[in-house]
């Protein structure tokens, strides 16, 4: 392991790589929890061991990989938000658009993320959207990641008043009905013990975060499904004729339907996919190899995160084809990097618990929603903190931004978020470039984008 990972080289021993791996996986398992709420049979409608089969080895699997081939502190997991857009794509098809096909999509966005990253057209990318888009980007899939979280929890609800339709209280992602009444309320804490559990994890989570405590998220989760015990909502009886070995029944392994995918024409769903995975999967990596020390040496720096970027693109066909959404790199694993992590050591050891992590599948998989939707708006509380990295006194950077963040929440979709914002960057650039003095640069790449999203809404209309 000395002469593999060159420990010594990079400061740091076998105990430090060890500690650093638990650590990082301890601050990021909850996705083995929250993970089916997306996907699962609630969401997107993916067999539920299916969905803990393909989290647990997908994060494993590439996260061993990262660590043997980039030789880099850095752990990956289907990612939040991207999850989240998997189960409005499903959810807001009306039936169109199967489970199988929208993994087709995720597979090909993959492969596209691989061209990408060999050709450095990935890089070209980065340059061309501007800062302040990237940040807006995080913070608007963060607030739609808390209004999922917030629903999935009964903290709020949503009712609508239309023939034939009395009650979308349940509602999970987008639903269009026109000529409909809709009203947002504060859920029934009172009577409701699914929205009282809510209630009582964002305080516990709160606390724990306050607390500066390893692995809130997924001690709160645990605790969560403690009280959720004697309120009738964790249901521990399956326990008595659990199967801890892992079991290989209802597995999605290989279910995605490409053809499918192409046939129904989801390229907007992949270029939405490989989209957002391009900046969140860029700002993790940089940021977590800085924090590493991993640019002492530039040159060597850069070598290993372009690989990493590479692990990276693999990592999302791979996630398809095992039976989950986007597989990408998790900014947790700065708590390992906290630790001491500093080579793929960490990573290997993250990795190969996460496969470990399949012999306790049966008690995963009966932590109740209402102990994992708290969880949603904590990730929301983290990914808003990047608001503070647009310049709001600069309109041409705050308007564009704005839209990108509200845009996504209040309209259900990512897609639309990125896309509002890309528009209007190009728009108000290009008048404050003719009628002031004020010259903004906007990349010929940039217009690119902002006509193939005039084109979409023109063809194929906003739903």
């Amino acid at each position: 392991m000395e002469r593999f990972f060159k420990l010594r080289e990079h400061g740091t021993n076998v105990k430090t790589e060890l500690i650093a791996g638990l650590t990082t996986f301890i601050t990021m398992a909850y996705i083995l929890f929250v993970n089916n709420l997306f996907l699962g049979p609630d969401g997107a409608g993916i067999p539920a061991q299916g969905v803990f089969f393909a989290t647990a080895v997908g994060a494993g699997l590439v996260t061993i990989l990262m660590g043997l081939f980039a030789n880099i502190p850095v752990a990956l997991a289907p990612g939040m938000g991207l999850n989240a857009y998997f189960m409005t794509v499903v959810l807001g098809s009306n039936g169109m658009i199967t489970w199988q096909a929208a993994l087709g999509a995720v597979f090909l966005s993959g492969i596209i993320f691989i061209i990408l990253t060999i050709t450095r057209v990935r890089q070209l990318l980065l340059v061309a959207v501007p800062q302040s888009l990237k940040m807006a980007i995080t913070v608007g899939i963060g607030l739609f990641v808390t209004i999922v979280g917030l629903k999935l929890g009964n903290v709020i609800s949503v009712s609508a008043t239309v023939t034939g339709i009395t009650d979308v209280s349940q509602l999970a992602g987008p639903v269009t009905v026109r000529g409909s009444n809709f009203q947002l309320a504060l859920g029934d804490f009172v009577h409701n013990k699914d929205t009282l559990l809510s209630l009582i994890g964002l305080f516990v989570i709160g606390v724990l975060m306050v607390m500066r405590i390893r692995g809130a998220l997924l001690i709160g989760i645990i605790l969560l499904t403690l009280i959720g015990i004697p309120m009738g909502l964790t249901d521990v009886s399956t326990l008595s004729h659990a199967q801890w070995l892992p079991s290989f029944d209802n597995l999605a392994v290989g279910q995605l339907d490409i053809k499918g995918a192409i046939g129904l024409g989801l390229f907007e769903i992949v270029f939405i996919f490989t989209f957002v995975e391009l900046f969140d999967t860029f700002g993790t990596l940089v940021g977590t190899a800085e924090r590493a020390g991993l640019f002492k040496n530039r040159k060597e720096g850069e070598k290993k995160v372009s690989k990493a970027m590479l692990v990276d693109a693999v990592g999302v066909s791979a996630g398809a084809v095992l039976g989950t959404s986007t597989i990408t790199s998790y900014v947790e694993s700065t708590s390992g990097v906290a630790a001491g992590g500093r080579t793929g050591l960490t990573a290997v050891t993250t990795g190969v618990l996460f496969i470990l992590a399949l012999f306790i599948a049966p008690l995963a998989l009966m932590v109740p929603s209402a102990a994992t939707a708290p969880a949603l708006v904590i990730v929301g509380v983290l990914m808003m903190s990047q608001v503070r990295h647009i310049v709001w006194d600069d309109f041409m950077q705050a308007f564009p931004a704005f839209l990108t963040i509200i845009f996504m929440p209040f309209t259900n979709g990512i897609a639309n978020g990125i896309s509002a914002g890309i528009v209007a960057y190009v728009v108000l650039g290009f008048f404050c470039n003719i009628f002031t003095g004020h010259k903004v640069k906007v990349h010929w790449l940039m217009w690119i984008l902002a006509i193939i999203v005039i084109c979409r809404y023109i063809f194929l209309g906003s739903e």
